[in-house]
C-alpha cells in the first residue's frame, strides 16, 4: 500500500515501501507487533478500527470504505541483535452483493429500491480479530438490464465484517408515479451471512426472491430462498 503504519509495543512509525527498517533500541523482550495500511473511511485507534458514521443517513457507515489490511504477531527481539520480521496481512474488508428478483404484475414500474441492511460490524479489534459495534449501513439497489438476471435489482457495498445476533434487510419498492403506493420489504440474512467473517477475500453474492404478502394497506413483501451465487459482469442502468 501506499503508507502503512507499524506498531512494536510503544514504537509507532507511519512508512511505505515493500520493507521498512526501524531505526530504534528495543530493550529485549516479546513485544506485540501489529501493521496496517492507511484506508479511506477508516481510521484506527489503540487496537480499535472503526468505519466512518455518514451523516446521511445518519448513524450509517460508510458503503464503501477502502481496502483494509492488518497484521498482529508477537516478535522476540534479543540484546545486540538485529531482527527480520515479515508481516502477513490479512483483508479485513469484505464485499457483499445482494440480488433480488421481483415478483408480481407491477415490475416494470418499480422505480427505485432502497434499503438498510443491519448487524454490520462497525468496529474491529486488529489484536484479536473481534467484530463489534452493531451498525446498520444504507444500500441502493440497481435494475440489471442485460444477461441471463436482468429485471432483477443489485446493489453491491463492502464491509468490515458482521456483529451482534442478526442481519436484517430493511427495504422500500418504490413505483412510478406513486401507483401503487411504496411496499416494505423484510427479510432475514443472519443465516446467508453466518460466515462473513472468515475468508474476506471472496467477495459474497447472495441472491433472493421477493414474494408478496397481501396485508390491509396493499401488500408488504419478503425475500425468501436466499442462495449463494458466483459472482459475475452484468449491466445496470
Amino acid at each position: 500500500p501506499a503508507g502503512y503504519t507499524v506498531k512494536v509495543g510503544e514504537y509507532s512509525a507511519t512508512v511505505s515501501g515493500a520493507t521498512h527498517t526501524i531505526d530504534n533500541l528495543f530493550v529485549p523482550d516479546t513485544y506485540r507487533t501489529h501493521t496496517y495500511n492507511t484506508a479511506e473511511d477508516i481510521t484506527v485507534s489503540g487496537n480499535t478500527a472503526t468505519i466512518r458514521r455518514m451523516e446521511t443517513p445518519p448513524g450509517h457507515v460508510a458503503p464503501a470504505p477502502g481496502w483494509f489490511f492488518s497484521c498482529a504477531m508477537d516478535a522476540k527481539i534479543e540484546q545486540d541483535t538485529d531482527h527480520e520480521f515479515t508481516a502477513r496481512m490479512e483483508q479485513q474488508i469484505r464485499q457483499l452483493t445482494l440480488v433480488i428478483e421481483p415478483a408480481g404484475d407491477t415490475l416494470e414500474k418499480i422505480e427505485s429500491i432502497t434499503a438498510v441492511l443491519s448487524g454490520v460490524a462497525g468496529t474491529l479489534n486488529i489484536d484479536n480479530g473481534t467484530h463489534d459495534t452493531p451498525s446498520h449501513v444504507a444500500l441502493t439497489f440497481t435494475k440489471i438490464v442485460q444477461g441471463t438476471d436482468a429485471g432483477k435489482w443489485k446493489t453491491t457495498v463492502r464491509l468490515l465484517g458482521i456483529a451482534g445476533a442478526q442481519q436484517k434487510l430493511a427495504a422500500t419498492i418504490a413505483f412510478t408515479g406513486g401507483n401503487p403506493p411504496a411496499v416494505s420489504l423484510e427479510s432475514d440474512l443472519t443465516t446467508g451471512m453466518a460466515a462473513f467473517n472468515t475468508g474476506k477475500k471472496t467477495p459474497l453474492t447472495l441472491g433472493g426472491q421477493v414474494v408478496e404478502m397481501p396485508s390491509g394497506a396493499g401488500f408488504t413483501a419478503t425475500i425468501t430462498n436466499w442462495q449463494v451465487q458466483e459472482e459475475k459482469d452484468i449491466t445496470i442502468e
